[in-house]
Order: C-alpha cells, then structure tokens, then sequence
C-alpha cells in the first residue's frame, strides 16, 4: 500500500490535465507510459538490493557500499533535503486545500491549519512505525478506491450510460490530437516536456526501500510489492489518461487550471472532477477536495518518514553525525533525528510565511534546489544495482542467493538510467532544444545538479575517497 501511495497523488489527480492539454492524450499514453517501465526497471533494482541487504538507508547505503562512499553521502543528504522542502510545501499546501470549505476557512488562519496538520504528521511519526504503516494504509486506500471508482464511472459515461450520449474516440483525436507538436522533433519536444510531469508523479515509488528497514519479512514483502507496481501503474495512470482523454478534448483551457498551490477553488478544474461533474456528481468538487487533502498530507507523513529514517541510517553508516543513529528504548524511533528534521521544516515553513525576501527565496531558489533529487536518487539506484550486480558475478557468488532477481539486467538499470539522464536534461525543452537562453532561468531550473555535486564534492576532498573496486565491494548481508 505504501508503494500504490508513492504512486498515486496530486501528480494524478491534477497534473494529469496539463500533460494531456501540451502533449495531447496520445503523447501523455506514451510519455507515462515510458517513464512508467523506467520507474518498473528502478523498482525492480532496488527491490533485489532490499530485498538482499534491507535497511532504512537504502540507496544512500548501497551507493556507498557498491560504488562510493561518497555518492552515498550525496544521495542520502540530497534525499533528505528534498524531504525536507515537500513537507514544508505539503503543509502550506494542506491548508490551501482545506479553505476550500468556507467553514473551517473561518475557524483558523491557514498558517494555523499548516501547523495543526505539521502537529499530526510529527505525531504520527513519534509513535512507533506502526502507526505511519497504519496511517499510510490509509491515505492510500482513500485513492485507490477513488481512482477505481473514476475508471468504473467514465468508462460508463465513454459509452453513454452515464452522462449523456456515446462519446468514442471524437475527444481523444479532436484538433490535431492525438499528438502535438509540429513534426517529429515536435512531437519529441511535447512528450519529453511530459515525461517531467510523469516524472514528478512517480517520485515516491522508491519509499519502499526505505521501509525494507523495517519491515517485518522482506524478502517476502518488497518483492510482492515490486511486482505489483507494474500493473498498478498500468491501471491507475494509464486507463485514468485514457479516460481522461476519451471524455474532455486536450483543446479544454479547463485542463490547465488544476494548479492546488493556486487557490482551492482550483480543485473544482481537476480532470477527475470535471469527468465526475460530466457524468452528473453535483458534490464532485468536495468529494475529489478531500481526497486531494488526503493525497497532500499522505506525502507530508511519508517525506517526514522517509527524512528522518534516511537521517537516521546516515547517522548508523557514518555520514552523518552519530548522535542521529539513537532510538529511543520503547518504540525504536529514532527521536534526534526527528526532532532535527522537524526543526528545518519549521524554519522553512517560517521561511515562506514571510512575504518578502525570504517567500521568494524560498519559492525561487529552495525548491528549485529540490527540484532534480528525486531523479539523481533514481540514477544512484540505476548505478548502484548495475555496480551491486556485477560484484556479485566477480566474486564468484551465485545469483542463486539471491532471493530476488531483478528482472533483464544488465538492460534494465541501464534503460532506466538512460532516461534519467535524458529527463534531467529535459528539464525546460525551450532552453535545452530550442535556443531560448536565460542564464537566470538556467540557473532555477538546473539548480538541483550544483547543490547534489556540493555534497559530493565536499565529502570527496575531505575523505578523499574513490570508486570501489568490484572485489572489494561488501556484499555482507547486515547493514554495520
């Protein structure tokens, strides 16, 4: 469930709408369609690493285990950062969406409502793990059956029972749809915009190495979980676009008004609630506004889980200060590391209650700096499991140990990382492919890649360490 959670969001929910109205529904089938498989090969990697050596570190702990000690310490602060900033948004977010009922936008001020939800996710996450397991299972429930119910109520308005006549294929192919773009390179340029928005819409998927730590059987569970991802990527993005694109015609301006950071009222523009809307749901605004609250907080607790457990396995492995490796003797969290992450988030929530200078530092530069960690943490379990994999063929260990093999390797991790990289550099198609140079907006949008070398760099002139050759790669089964 933690895995349909990482998957299933506001990238969803709302984002799906601007993807289908810049590539059409054809271009967004194919481009979440392709990110799709690349996040199923991720996933399977990191499920054989999990499922072999399973800690709370995850790819931080490999990177720095297989490859470098360095890109290992990179990729968990780079990790922890990006954390860190969603949970700050998250909580803003939260308290946008929630003032969508008049009601409660009389009851409290929004900064009021964004440190009563930060109260609850750093309760929740206090208790022992079982209760962000409970919480999660939750929040994620709350969106499958959504989502199922989207997929049964337009597949019966597509062909008429619901909401007036048979509609076809006459949305999905209106203008020049399916696909936009003038011309192959065109047509590239408008998918590979996309492939960012499915980009960002799967980051999270890679929580279920986190969680490996402390699950209670991985090698049973992680691996169930890996498999799966495939077809429920398959069902809830893929049949949610077609629908989507059977229903509203790409040329709808509605499409691109679903912005949550916008105003709440925005909610009523999402894809989902306007299909709902067009099969006859009067109350579809307040419904899909609940379940965008439930998405928006499911990420805050899971970025504040993830965070402090990435902390905390920094803190065992020597990357970070080992005071943060202390769990307290009742429930086992790691309440140092908490109490730090809680504290960063509160000065960045601060940070963006203040209306001048430090509101647009915040909104330009800090999250810009985020903006790429979740596609650097997927390119360090691409390299991390090809470098992993091929130890274990030269130290003459056989693959049957492992209990888990990811799936057409060496090709998996490699086309996984390929289009990564090819994603990164795809981050603004006007500055890369078209000439449109503004070192500014370069500077913003490419932030994220200075900010991950910072760490790197820091840690490799001062410990001055190097790739680790393949027979000296610790292929132990514990994680000290």
């Amino acid at each position: 469930m933690i895995a349909i959670g990482g998957c299933i969001g506001t990238g969803l929910f709302m984002a799906s709408g601007t993807a289908i109205h810049s590539a059409g529904p054809g271009g967004a089938l194919v481009a979440y369609a392709a990110i799709g498989l690349m996040v199923y090969f991720l996933m399977t990697s990191l499920g054989e690493m999990a499922t072999w050596l399973p800690t709370s570190g995850s790819f931080a702990t490999y990177a720095s285990r297989y490859v470098d000690p360095s890109l290992g310490f990179a990729l968990g602060w780079n990790y922890w950062f990006n954390w860190v900033i969603t949970v700050a948004v998250d909580i803003s977010i939260a308290a946008v969406v929630i003032t969508y009922w008049e009601p409660l936008r009389a009851l409290m001020p929004a900064w009021g409502w964004s440190l009563t939800f930060f109260g609850i996710i750093c309760a929740l996450n206090a208790f022992s793990v079982r209760a962000y397991g409970e919480s999660e299972y939750w929040f994620a429930l709350i969106k499958v059956i959504t989502v199922i119910i989207f997929l049964c109520i337009g597949t019966l308005t597509i062909f008429g029972i619901m909401g007036g006549a048979y509609v076809g294929f006459s949305n999905f192919t209106a203008g020049d749809g399916p696909f936009l773009g003038n011309g192959a390179g065109g047509h590239f340029l408008t998918i590979l915009g996309v492939f960012l928005i499915a980009g960002f819409s799967f980051q999270g998927t890679e929580l279920i190495g986190v969680t490996a730590g402390e699950t209670e059987n991985p090698e049973k569970s992680i691996p169930k979980a890996v498999k799966q991802i495939f077809w429920r990527i398959l069902i809830f993005y893929i049949l949610a676009i077609l629908v989507i694109g059977l229903l509203i015609p790409h040329t709808s301006e509605e499409l691109l008004g679903a912005d949550i950071g916008a105003g709440a009222e925005n909610i009523a523009k999402s894809p989902f609630t306007l299909v709902f809307e067009r099969a006859g749901f009067a109350f579809a605004a307040a419904v899909m506004n609940a379940v965008i609250l439930s998405s928006v907080l499911s990420a805050g607790n899971s970025g504040m889980y993830a965070s402090v457990r990435m902390l905390y396995a920094m803190g065992k492995d020597g990357l970070a200060w080992p005071v943060f490796a202390r769990t307290s003797r009742s429930s086992g969290v790691p309440l140092l590391a908490l109490a730090a992450t809680a504290a960063v988030i509160f000065a960045l929530f601060l940070l963006q209650l203040n209306e001048g200078i430090g509101k647009d530092l915040f909104d330009q530069y800090i999250i810009a700096a985020s903006g790429l960690t979740g596609f650097i943490a997927w390119l360090g379990i691409a390299v991390s499991h090809y470098r992993f994999r091929r130890a274990f063929i030269a130290q003459g260990r056989s693959l049957s140990e492992l209990s888990y093999r990811a799936k057409w390797f060496p090709f998996g991790p490699l086309l996984a990382l390929t289009l990564c990289v090819l994603v990164i550099i795809g981050q603004d198609t006007d500055l890369v492919l078209k000439g449109d140079l503004d070192w500014k907006r370069l500077a913003v949008t490419y932030m994220g890649i200075p900010v991950f070398l910072a760490f790197y760099l820091y840690h490799k002139l001062r410990y001055r360490t190097h790739k680790i050759p393949l027979q000296d790669i610790d292929l132990r089964r514990d994680a000290e």
